[in-house]
């Protein structure tokens, strides 16, 4: 090997080596970084909020960061709101927001303060499901049941909103609802099928 050669690949170790441990430094500061912050947060309190969910006040105190989502699931064990793509495209995560259907993923929970949440927890009433809850059940809407949650809250919201006056609408309003399954016949069944029987 060459004296020139030798020089050059001692160049070229020289200069992985740096960018390696700038790469390896540059991929620990933001790790360390969204260690350090929730202790910060934690150790100043965080925010005190009071979410009204299915009818029921909740006070907690959460990082101003807190999705929605995070809130329901993890600070007050309400596990029906799936948390799927964690971006907002599969919709299994769909909540109702004053009536309005909101991917609770894309949302902070101190947004949501003096709102009326509703989950798929509370669609049910004196011990009787929805009748679109019934309706999934009837026309077998759900396979491995991840996006199911989402799938009956947009449903819901769907008819409500007057848009369940045909297939094609129905598949239109629903299209922020994805089901790796592909169950969408069954789904856009049950979903005619509960517009008729909305309840008042």
């Amino acid at each position: 090997m060459s004296e020139e050669a030798g020089v050059s690949r001692h160049k070229r170790r020289t200069v992985l080596k740096a960018g390696g441990a700038a790469v390896a430094g540059a991929v620990a500061q933001p790790v360390f970084a969204a260690t350090a912050a929730p202790a910060q947060a934690e150790a100043a309190g965080g925010v005190p909020i009071t979410l009204r969910v299915n009818g029921k006040p909740h006070a907690l105190t959460v990082e101003a960061r807190v999705t929605l989502l995070d809130a329901l699931r993890e600070r007050l064990d309400l596990t029906g709101a799936k948390k799927g793509c964690d971006r907002g495209e599969c919709g299994a995560c769909t909540v109702h927001v004053d009536g309005r259907r909101v991917k609770s993923c894309l949302t902070l929970a101190v947004m949501q303060e003096g709102r009326e949440i509703t989950t798929v927890e509370g669609l049910a009433r004196d011990g009787r499901l929805h009748p679109v809850q019934e309706a999934f059940i009837r026309h077998d809407a759900f396979q491995c049941g991840a996006c199911t949650s989402g799938q009956v809250m947009s449903a819901v919201a769907v008819i409500d909103e007057g848009h369940a006056g045909s297939v094609d609408e129905i598949r239109e309003w629903m299209s922020g609802n994805l089901c790796r399954c592909a169950v969408y016949p069954n789904i856009v069944a049950a979903v005619r099928d509960a517009a008729k029987e909305k309840r008042p």
